[in-house]
């Protein structure tokens, strides 16, 4: 059985995408990803991804539209993701070490994760087509 896990491109309105350093496990402690997490048994994946950025992030977030196909992370897990826009709150760093707006030109100032690295260049060509 493959377990799916969300991630949140979320957008702010000046083209600037949030990342947010990991916390753990100690292999993934420090890398940059985009926030999101595991979808629940018998949850929706839009769902899954609007609680996640409000546990992680104290945030609400509206979900557009999804970012490429499935993009494969580690045995048994594969990773779906969605623009996303801030609605409610202030991103904060509750299960983070830190986030960072990063902006065109900065998109690769921070150390990607292996996983969420393919998806920023994806995202970064959906950006340039805005």
């Amino acid at each position: 059985m493959t377990v799916i896990v969300v991630a949140a491109v979320i957008v702010s309105s000046d083209g600037r995408v949030l990342a947010a350093q990991r916390a753990e496990p100690p292999a993934l402690a420090g890398g940059w990803e985009f926030p999101g997490g595991k979808v629940d048994p018998g949850e929706g994946e839009a769902a899954a991804l609007i609680r996640e950025c409000r546990e992680e992030l104290g945030v609400t977030v509206s979900v557009g539209a999804r970012v490429g196909g499935d993009w494969p992370l580690s045995e048994g897990y594969v990773m779906r993701a969605w623009l996303a826009r801030v609605v409610s709150g202030v991103p904060e760093a509750k299960e983070h070490l830190a986030l960072r707006w990063l902006g065109p030109g900065e998109y690769y100032d921070v150390a990607w994760l292996q996983a969420d690295l393919p998806l920023m260049k994806a995202v970064e060509v959906l950006l340039r087509q805005d």
